[in-house]
């Protein structure tokens, strides 16, 4: 069977990638903890949570714009998605994004993140309470997608950040390049993505040293096997600031309006601490309802110990 040099080129840079992830698996990898922004790590929409974040090779509705913006090239018309999570220690986070249609196979899209910690007590050098304070995360995104053909399609979006924790503040700057290839089949299609690439631009002191990124390359697989109603994914993330880890997730298709998503992340294991609650570490659970050309989502992820987060996220398309 003759491959077309257009097909050659997606499937070895995936699995390049992949190659690199694996060789880096069950390194010892010391440079946890040492990256700003880290609110950039937290999963924004419910779908893709449901399916343990193995989402870059799916890429496939209004949440793409943040997992791999080049899959918003594919959708019809005008977009939204407006998500809520109730995080873990009182934080609540918010997100509201757009896809507008240039022309044929070309999107403009936009989206704003907001993260809030909730209130912190102070208190001073003897431990005896001076007040409360806040800290919260802003992001700023816009971005641009095309279809370059039937198979290929790439986009990247431009990102601001800001983030506050009582009266100091820091700035950053970042860039998310991804593409989506879709097989002739259509029913598989593999992605890449680059996230997070830029840099902090302001420290939360006038002259502080400034900290990088969390940068991530991310590799993903989809596919809906002939013959069965589902929709299979996995990813592979290899961080600058941690190990490696996996991602797999499924959807349940055949009991349309309703969809039923399960997914399970290796990156549950930063949440184990020994205790009984670890078993459901790195699970997720959810699903879908569809009504005309909207679907409310909703997803439940056990952190261990650490409590349990709810995505609710209701995405569309308008004329």
């Amino acid at each position: 069977m003759k491959i077309s040099r257009n097909l050659n080129l997606p499937l070895l840079v995936l699995v390049f990638v992949l190659l690199v992830a694996i060789t880096q698996a069950g390194a010892d990898n010391s440079r946890g903890g040492t990256r700003v922004f880290n609110f950039l790590k937290i999963e924004v929409a419910a779908r893709p949570t449901a399916m343990g974040g193995a989402f870059t090779g799916v890429a496939n509705d209004e949440a793409a714009l943040y997992y791999n913006p080049s899959g918003v090239a594919e959708l019809e018309g005008k977009h939204f998605i407006l998500g809520y999570h109730n995080s873990i220690f009182d934080m609540q986070s918010g997100f509201l994004g757009y896809v507008h249609p240039l022309g044929e196979g070309k999107k403009l899209l936009a989206y704003v993140n907001y993260l809030n910690y909730g209130d912190f007590i102070r208190t001073d050098s003897a431990g005896v309470e001076r007040g409360a304070f806040s800290g919260s995360d802003m992001l700023f995104g816009v971005g641009y997608a095309a279809a370059v053909n039937k198979n290929l399609k790439l986009g990247g979006a431009a990102k601001f950040i800001y983030e506050k924790v009582d009266e100091y503040s820091a700035t950053g700057f970042a860039v998310d390049l991804g593409g989506i290839w879709t097989f002739n089949n259509r029913r598989t299609s593999c992605g890449l993505m680059i996230q997070n690439l830029g840099a902090q631009l302001g420290g939360f002191t006038t002259g502080s040293e400034k900290d990088p990124l969390p940068l991530r390359f991310k590799g993903g697989v989809s596919t809906r096997p002939k013959g069965l109603p589902l929709m299979l994914a996995a990813d592979v993330v290899l961080p600058t600031d941690n190990d490696i880890y996996f991602s797999i997730g499924g959807e349940y298709l055949n009991l349309k309006p309703l969809f039923l998503r399960l997914g399970w992340t290796s990156y549950g294991d930063n949440y184990k601490t020994d205790s009984n609650k670890d078993n459901l570490a790195g699970f997720s659970g959810g699903f879908g309802i569809e009504y005309k050309r909207m679907q409310i989502s909703y997803t439940i992820s056990p952190q261990a110990e650490l409590g349990t987060s709810h995505r609710i996220t209701l995405t569309g398309g308008f004329e």
